[in-house]
């Protein structure tokens, strides 16, 4: 199950007691204050787990509290710490608080961690009060209570390389062609209801991860069909492969449904539409009659972008378009560096 928004309530441990004793002993003539200081409260402490691709567990547990410190003890022995408690979450995280809406962290380093809840400290036991003028000093102090807090957790998948596009153009299909993940795939739209990662591996023994983004019609950033729920996951990215169905039985005009898409994302995030785009003119098994292909790469010859005839049921030209993503993503070792960024393949 794909869950990538969680709201929990985080409590790190309270302070242990200082402790009030005396030393008495056999045969020893003086005594004194000897109470030990309580030990300091467990944090709560979120860490990234590589494993990890969904917030689902902390769906179903919301509440986590970390280990009290343990009081202090006579003899000047101090009470334990509390065990600190580590929080995993996957990569790509963003830590907000829930209740002031400001970002905490941005957890996307494997491994990385960070301290949401800091545990209390220990109060001080009666030895620490002992002076030259109060020599049995019956003051001890409460351990200071943990911090807590509620969080709200938005998990943004790290990806290089997002494939947007009308529901039914074919994003399911690509990705299962060029990678091992097997989406759902069907002939109705809307039929993908969460992203999909995959891990495409090149020639160059270099790989990098596309994500198909679900739902995206005219009026998503405003809520419509799937809405903008998935569209933070292309945030990260680093160039998207717009993907247009050139299918004469859809009746679609794919530079018409090129601004629609590219509308909705200026309205989201205007930033978004300053990123590298790829053209992927879909389904080109079907496409009998060239003069829509022809339209549409004068189209892109205009507006300086790659376009790509492909057919991701048959697999005609994936593998020039896998290849000229990798280019763009590893331009420094790939023999492909200096290829037009207009070019086109048939």
């Amino acid at each position: 199950m794909f869950i990538d928004e969680a709201t929990i309530w985080v409590k790190a441990g309270d302070g242990g007691r200082g402790c009030l004793s005396f030393r008495r002993e056999k045969f020893v003539p003086k005594g004194g204050p000897d109470g030990g200081d309580g030990g300091r409260g467990g944090h709560v402490i979120l860490q990234v787990d590589p494993q990890l691709s969904t917030l689902v567990d902390l769906r179903y547990r919301r509440e986590y509290q970390a280990e009290c410190g343990k009081p202090g003890e006579g003899n000047n022995r101090h009470g334990r710490n509390g065990e600190d408690l580590m929080i995993r979450i996957p990569s790509g995280t963003i830590v907000k608080d829930a209740e002031t809406g400001n970002v905490i962290a941005d957890l996307s380093s494997v491994e990385e961690q960070f301290l949401v809840a800091a545990g209390g400290h220990g109060g001080r036991g009666n030895a620490r009060f002992k002076s030259s003028t109060n020599q049995s000093p019956r003051r001890v102090e409460p351990g200071l209570p943990g911090e807590e807090r509620t969080l709200q957790l938005e998990l943004k998948l790290l990806a290089d390389v997002g494939i947007i596009g009308f529901p039914n153009v074919g994003k399911s299909t690509l990705i299962a062609r060029i990678s091992a993940a097997r989406p759902k795939i069907a002939d109705y739209p809307f039929t993908t209801l969460t992203p999909n990662l995959g891990v495409v591996r090149t020639a160059e023994y270099k790989s990098f991860v596309v994500v198909d983004i679900p739902g995206l019609i005219e009026g998503a950033s405003q809520g419509v069909g799937l809405g903008f729920q998935f569209l933070r996951h292309i945030e990260r990215t680093r160039m998207f492969v717009h993907m247009l169905d050139l299918s004469p039985a859809t009746q679609r005009d794919p530079i018409e449904d090129f601004h629609k898409i590219n509308a909705e994302l200026e309205q989201y995030d205007p930033t978004l539409c300053q990123r590298r785009q790829i053209v992927a003119a879909n389904k080109m098994d079907v496409l009998h009659e060239r003069s829509s292909l022809a339209r549409l790469q004068a189209f892109c010859d205009q507006e300086n972008l790659p376009c790509f005839p492909i057919s991701a049921v048959t697999g005609q030209g994936i593998q020039t378009l896998v290849q000229y993503m990798a280019t763009v993503l590893f331009p420094e070792e790939s023999g492909m560096s200096k290829l037009p960024i207009d070019a086109h393949f048939a």
